[in-house]
């Protein structure tokens, strides 16, 4: 690219408000194609008009490198940047778009499993706009500037203005139109799903199956992790442990459960594995500049990839997917698919490997330029595999890495979230919102997180506040790693699984609206869930409230405070009228919930020995009127599954409410598609204020009358109605919030990444394993001297440098303490190895010395004191091996 600095070209494209921007004429030409446009022919496609875009970006080009800055006026606030820990708010973040196996990530991460280049911005007056950064590169969003977005990546792209538009949703339904909306998801990915990794066998995943039913809890789908598989190869079956699955899927169905498998892009390169050796066949491994395969470890140890940047290798994939699922595989889950690679420094492949991308989405390329696009195209073969294996089903898939445009084909999660005490699970809890909120503004409406946090064990409270929230997520999944505790909700306590109960089966009650938000987020681009201040743009006050989100036209407000309920948190809510209501289900652990003034909102009830969310024949509606006595809402309906949808099999129902001279009329103002109507009756449930309601019956299709009481009875209703709510949570027995050492006292005490930074480094070290170090940044160079994986033993810390097995050293902690002092700062950790001896290591950063990271390890006996042996292993910064008698040094060289 040729130097230079000064406004970009533009052209209309798409429709109107929406512009393509260049840094040249040439930069326009040499681009490379959309990897995010839904039909990337449209980006290429000028059209006419007579509107001109409001902002134009400046752009400098500096060798390979182009920086867009786009300024916008002071007060503007900044939303999306997809997946990414922070605030809701964006201002002050930086974010790099390079899908990263982010374990254990945190809220200073830059880069995780995900990449969104895209904000939104609402400008001071409630109107807004978005800026899509249209590269597959690795790009640096930089919003630290007020009003000012920065976008940089080493290679010519266009950069594409949405907007401004009235409201923030016009600019997500605009994006939409581009990046295309989320695949209309069958009706019962919308229910609960059980995960862990892993349940072991055929039997285990049916007594949890069966324990739900017998529970009364709800759940549609139990998830098969890893370890099913036969040695970690992917398309098989571990024939000890499932040895029909077919049978066993059948007899989940015959409970109303679903089942999810597992498969990785890494495939055991081994000679009679069938699917190495079809793909070798089929020439479609990822290849060195050599021609030669890449090989990268991964759980079955050495792995081949496949180039799913070429239509051959995305069939052959499609065509094992396809075969897989006649073994009764309802859904897929792609995890691993950054690509993550364990024995690299950068934990996934090389930059320098070529994929052979066929030519209409950027030909042959070397990694840098679809690393973060082998996720979602990965999820795309997944998606087509699974609709070639039955056209009457729509498939799901879920992936853990991604691109903007990948809802297309998969619903996502958090990834590996790591969460022990309750002061972190406090602030993930938290985090968590925010990340959801990211990923709905950047086009990704299904998502959300492992409920109760995949690594560690969460207490009975935390869980329970966890599922009091994430109920009401559209994904909704509980998942936790093999060595916590069981993270089933009757794992908890009666407590507990009384308080999940009730949360699941509110959002079961949803799931008719739940269903409605989805089909129009397919069919418009509108969000699922939005923060709040999307019911109010122009009140600056609304712009940075975290601890609720909107539902649609439901609010629902949700405490991360870990001292108060949510019942006792003051509320700040959008103007206009706010009812609060719940399912006589009220709980300090439960979300209060609000309907907008104006709103019908429909609800059901679940039919717990069927599942398959499926619900009893009566409808329920909830209304709360506005000023002018009026309410309105939508239901859509149909088989749950299948495409007849398409070709006008459904019902669009459109009810209105109003109130004249004290009397109620609720009927169908409009219907849309020909799928029938079911002959069921009509719940009516007008919210009068504080939990008060007065209730209706008629038939479903027919107008309903209801007279509305006197003034005075109103009064008495909505007094006895905050009578009874508080007799309601006084008479509630709270979770105990049980330490999770006093559960089970071989727990480890923390398995969450302590930082230890000082002078030139910034290390994670992870006390619950004897302080293992997992990470080692040197800042000045930004380089990563150790670098980490998660197997069955725990981590393994190894260099290149090191023979690349690692070296593990177990060993259980029994006492931990952190130490701070003028001279270093320093974490001592003491294990006990067994045989009457402890590991003691204390890592400290020397003050005098910021170059130098001292490790000292000692075994000592425990009742004796003195040191029965020591030993040591280092690196220094030419990646040698550095030994002595006690301790180990790592220092980094001079500049």
């Amino acid at each position: 690219m040729a130097a230079g600095k000064g406004e970009m070209v533009w052209v209309r494209i798409l429709e109107e408000g929406v512009f393509r921007f260049d840094a040249s004429e040439a930069a326009r030409a040499a681009a490379g194609p959309s990897l995010s446009f839904s039909e990337p022919c449209r980006r290429e496609e000028s059209r006419s008009g007579e509107d001109n875009p409001a902002v134009v970006p400046v752009c400098e080009v500096v060798g390979e490198v182009q920086r867009v800055v786009v300024e916008l006026p002071s007060g503007t606030s900044f939303y999306g940047t997809g997946e990414s820990s922070g605030p809701l708010e964006r201002t002050g973040k930086q974010v790099f778009t390079w899908n990263t196996d982010a374990w254990g990530y945190g809220p200073g991460t830059t880069s995780l499993y995900q990449s969104h280049p895209w904000v939104l911005a609402v400008l001071p007056d409630g109107k807004a706009l978005g800026i899509l950064a249209d590269t597959s590169c690795r790009c640096e969003i930089d919003l630290r500037q007020e009003s000012t977005m920065k976008f940089s990546a080493s290679c010519a792209h266009p950069v594409i203005l949405f907007g401004p538009f009235n409201t923030p949703s016009e600019v997500i339904t605009s994006l939409s139109h581009a990046i295309g909306t989320v695949s209309m998801p069958p009706k019962w990915s919308l229910g609960y799903h059980q995960c862990r990794w892993s349940y072991d066998s055929s039997e285990k995943v049916l007594q949890v199956a069966r324990t739900f039913r017998e529970r009364h809890i709800p759940c549609d789908v139990v998830w098969m992790d890893i370890d099913y598989m036969d040695g970690f190869r992917c398309f098989t079956f571990d024939r000890n442990c499932f040895p029909d699955p077919k049978s066993m899927v059948d007899e989940l169905h015959s409970v109303g459960c679903k089942a999810i498998w597992m498969l990785d892009p890494g495939i055991k390169n081994e000679r009679g594995y069938f699917a190495c050796d079809s793909g070798t066949e089929s020439d479609v491994w990822v290849k060195k500049k050599d021609s030669v395969p890449f090989i990268g470890k991964v759980w079955p140890g050495d792995c081949v990839f496949p180039d799913f940047t070429c239509e051959r290798a995305r069939s052959w994939w499609s065509g094992l997917v396809r075969e897989f699922i006649s073994n009764g595989v309802d859904g897929i889950w792609n995890d691993m698919n950054e690509p993550a690679v364990s024995n690299t420094t950068t934990k996934t492949m090389p930059e320098s490997i070529i994929h052979r991308g066929d030519a209409d989405i950027g030909g042959h390329q070397n990694h840098s330029y679809y690393h973060n696009v082998y996720g979602m195209l990965m999820a795309k073969s997944t998606y087509e595999g699974m609709k070639m294996a039955s056209s009457d089903k729509r498939p799901f898939v879920l992936t853990r890495a991604g691109f903007i445009g990948s809802q297309r084909y998969a619903a996502t999660w958090t990834g590996g979230i790591s969460l022990t005490c309750s002061v972190f699970s406090e602030e993930y809890l938290h985090d968590l919102m925010l990340w959801f909120f990211c990923q709905g503004l950047s086009g990704q409406p299904f998502s959300g997180p492992d409920i109760g946090g995949f690594a560690g064990n969460a207490t009975p409270k935390l869980f329970g506040r966890w599922m009091g929230v994430c109920s009401l997520f559209p994904f909704c999944r509980g998942h936790s790693e093999s060595v916590s505790f069981d993270h089933e909700p009757w794992s908890f306590g009666k407590e507990c699984e009384d308080v999940c109960r009730d949360a699941l089966l509110r959002r079961y009650r949803l799931l008719p609206h739940i269903y409605t938000l989805f089909y129009l987020s397919h069919m418009n681009g509108t969000p699922v869930v939005a923060p709040v201040f999307f019911a109010d743009p122009r009140d600056p006050e609304l712009r940075k409230i975290e601890t609720s989100f909107l539902l649609g036209p439901l609010l629902v407000c949700a405490s991360t405070c870990p001292d108060k309920g949510a019942h006792e948190i003051v509320q700040k809510l959008p103007r206009g009228i706010w009812l609060p209501f719940d399912f006589a289900d009220s709980h300090p652990d439960l979300p209060v919930m609000y309907l907008r003034g104006g709103a019908i909102l429909p609800t059901g009830l679940p039919l717990m020995h069927v599942g398959e969310a499926r619900l009893e024949d009566d409808l329920s509606l909830i209304i709360a009127f506005d000023e002018t006595g009026k309410a309105e809402g939508v239901l859509y309906e149909d088989d749950g599954d299948g495409y007849e949808f398409m070709r006008g099999n459904y019902l669009l129902t459109h009810y209105v409410a109003e109130l004249h001279s004290s009397v109620v009329t609720v009927k169908v103002s409009q219907t849309e598609g020909s799928w029938k109507r079911p002959k069921r009756r009509l719940n009516i449930n007008l919210l009068l204020g504080a939990g008060a309601v007065i209730s209706a019956h008629g038939i479903d299709g027919g107008e309903l009358h209801l007279t509305m009481p006197a003034e005075s009875e109103v009064s008495s209703l909505v007094a006895a109605s905050e009578l009874e709510h508080k007799k309601r949570l006084d008479m509630i027995r709270p979770i105990p919030d049980i330490d999770e050492t006093s559960r089970q006292e071989a727990a480890e005490l923390s398995e969450t990444p302590v930082d230890l930074k000082g002078g030139d480094w910034l290390l994670k070290v992870v006390p619950g394993i004897g302080g293992r170090i997992i990470s080692m940044t040197h800042l000045p160079s930004g380089s990563q001297w150790l670098d980490c994986k998660v197997g069955t033993n725990g981590y393994e810390e190894y260099n290149a440098a090191e023979d690349t097995r690692g070296c593990t050293e177990e060993y259980k902690v029994f006492r931990r303490y952190l130490e701070q002092s003028g001279k270093e700062g320093s974490i001592c950790l003491q294990g006990d190895i067994g045989g009457g001896l402890v590991l003691q290591r204390q890592i400290s950063i020397c003050e005098e010395n910021p170059r130098i990271v001292k490790i000292d390890s000692s075994i000592q006996a425990k009742r004796v004191g003195a040191a029965s042996a020591e030993f040591s292993r280092g690196m220094d910064a030419g990646g040698q091996m550095c030994k002595s008698e006690s301790s180990k040094l790592l220092q980094s060289q001079p500049g």
